[in-house]
């Protein structure tokens, strides 16, 4: 059985406009993309929470005619597998991008300094090299101006994870700005436990940094086409 529907999760400080690219490619060959604006990521609620924002992602999954492909990008990974954890029998797949899932009791994304009860976007800094190789000086001026600053709520919210049937939920790990025999090798190592016993992993390769929805969108909207194709991996 085939999804009927690609649901969008934007990483930190990214509302669901970071999609719009990917989605118009997806709309052209007749997919149904649906990107999700996170509570507090595009809304101005910079009180909501982790458990506000699986909330919107679990509507937009509950919301469709079938089953859903639920894509994450960076921390938002963790959200798409909450989702597989929360709905495992209305996710077809987990599509992984630039990231993996976090354990049951690990915090969400508590990465950089809180201000003012939100984590604003903090420089490029942190991701100098490959995460960033591909943004040129204007898309970097672009995004910066863009971050939504992710409420203290969603940063430093906890993953619980209670339902072993994700683990029955095929995941495809999207690499960006590492390689899939990097990705594979952290797996084996017992760095991602979570994907470590999940049944069904694929690694996909996708030469970009780590926000391909932005700089290789064409490319991203075939992969996630591809993978919504009812086929086994």
């Amino acid at each position: 059985m085939t999804a009927e529907q690609i649901v969008l999760l934007g990483g930190l400080w990214l509302d669901g406009s970071a999609w719009s690219g990917v989605a118009a490619e997806l709309e052209k060959i007749g997919r149904t993309p649906v990107p999700v604006t996170l509570p507090g990521q595009g809304d101005g609620n910079t009180s909501a929470t982790l458990a506000d924002q699986l909330a919107a992602v679990l509507a937009a999954v509950d919301a469709g005619p079938g089953r859903s492909v639920v894509v994450g990008h960076s921390a938002a990974c963790s959200l798409a597998w909450l989702a597989a954890d929360a709905r495992p029998e209305r996710v077809a797949k987990v599509v992984l991008i630039g990231g993996f899932p976090s354990e049951d009791g690990q915090p969400y994304a508590d990465f950089f300094e809180i201000t003012d009860g939100v984590m604003p976007f903090p420089g490029w800094d942190p991701f100098e090299g490959a995460d960033a190789a591909d943004l040129d000086e204007q898309a970097r001026r672009d995004f910066t101006a863009a971050a939504i600053p992710v409420p203290e709520g969603v940063a430093k919210g906890v993953v619980r994870l209670t339902d072993e049937r994700r683990f029955d939920v095929p995941v495809v790990v999207v690499c960006p700005e590492f390689t899939p025999a990097q990705a594979r090798e952290w797996i084996d190592a017992g760095d991602v436990p979570e994907l470590a016993r999940a049944k069904h992993v694929d690694l996909v390769d996708i030469d970009s940094g780590h926000w391909p929805m932005l700089t290789r969108p064409a490319e991203l909207a075939r992969i996630l086409a591809e993978v919504q194709r009812p086929t086994a991996i």
